[in-house]
């Protein structure tokens, strides 16, 4: 079967805009590729976080991630730091990849701008580890969203760099984008974040939820029960596109364009309808943080596959470096 790989960061709390945007994704591919799944812990000592929290974050992010349907059966999960090779493949992706492309990286400008006084070497080299996670396994696909794209292709290139300077080795790996509409935070405006605190976490307790979605921005040009909405625009809508049924999405439409149904009513509708999804999501996380014996021997058992997988291809590369064996 064809190869995947995709990571996430150890936030410890996965939001729907995760869900909808990957996790979802994430899951039905295992049907098709030979998938490999990260969390990716790395990327996430980047910017400025407590040391003694990483650690639990990291489990409580793939206790998730097997809440949501990633089968350790059916697919390999890992952190990222259990497979040490990552990084060695990092260090030897550095000396191909020219700063200047790294300095375009969109990416690396916005965290820039929102880590201003840590702007570090991490940062910038970003997106060669990311280049680095992906190749160590020779993946030839990658499920992302539009914003990581442009990483990507810079793993293709690292990939074309490499073999035309040393051998082919690495397949150049193709993106796979998400059809799920983009679900932007309660205030309509950026993409949905913990460090915007603009979120709505899946396993948040249901009056939290409600309270967030109560208050979450709609179409700001509807003024009055009265006043027709514009579906199009409204961030609830969007959210509707992702958790109610097509003909509740179609009725609801219709509605909010001649003032058939207020505000407060849709939302009403949409938090049954994400309550309904997410309920068995939240009932097996209940029983896997009671069991956090299973969580870790999947764990381990993909970190010792992975870390085989890893072995050749660094094997492999070491050889076309020519380096010295002992």
């Amino acid at each position: 079967m064809d190869r995947v790989f995709s990571g996430i960061q150890p936030t410890g709390e996965i939001h729907i805009g995760n869900y909808v945007g990957a996790l979802r994704q994430w899951v039905a591919l295992m049907d098709e590729y030979e998938c490999i799944y990260g969390v990716v812990d790395y990327h996430a000592i980047t910017v400025e976080y407590e040391t003694g929290e990483l650690a639990q974050r990291c489990l409580d992010t793939a206790l998730i991630l097997i809440a949501c349907g990633l089968d350790p059966a059916r697919c390999r999960l890992i952190i990222q730091s259990h497979v040490r090779e990552h990084t060695e493949l990092c260090w030897i992706f550095n000396c191909l990849t020219p700063i200047g492309d790294l300095e375009r990286m969109t990416q690396f400008k916005d965290k820039s701008r929102q880590h201003r006084s840590n702007i570090n070497m991490g940062l910038m080299d970003y997106p060669v580890l990311q280049a680095a996670d992906i190749l160590i396994y020779k993946a030839g696909y990658v499920p992302v969203g539009e914003d990581q794209v442009q990483h990507v292709e810079l793993s293709r290139e690292v990939a074309r760099r490499f073999n035309a300077r040393f051998g082919q080795i690495f397949p150049e790996p193709q993106a796979i984008l998400s059809c799920a509409p983009r679900i932007l935070g309660t205030e309509g405006k950026s993409k949905m974040s913990k460090t915007l605190n603009n979120y709505i976490g899946i396993l948040e307790d249901e009056k939290s939820i409600w309270e967030k979605l109560r208050t979450a921005v709609t179409d700001v040009a509807r003024v009055r029960r009265a006043d027709p909405g514009n579906p199009e625009v409204c961030n609830i809508f969007t959210m509707h596109r992702a958790f109610s049924p097509e003909t509740a999405v179609k009725e609801l439409d219709a509605a909010c364009r001649c003032a058939g149904v207020g505000c407060i009513d849709c939302k009403r509708i949409l938090f049954k309808h994400m309550m309904a999804e997410l309920g068995p999501v939240r009932e097996k996380a209940a029983v896997l943080k009671g069991d956090a014996k299973y969580v870790l021997d999947a764990l381990r058992d993909g970190a010792a596959a992975c870390s085989r997988m890893a072995a050749e291809t660094l094997s492999e590369v070491r050889d076309a470096l020519g380096l010295l064996k002992t």
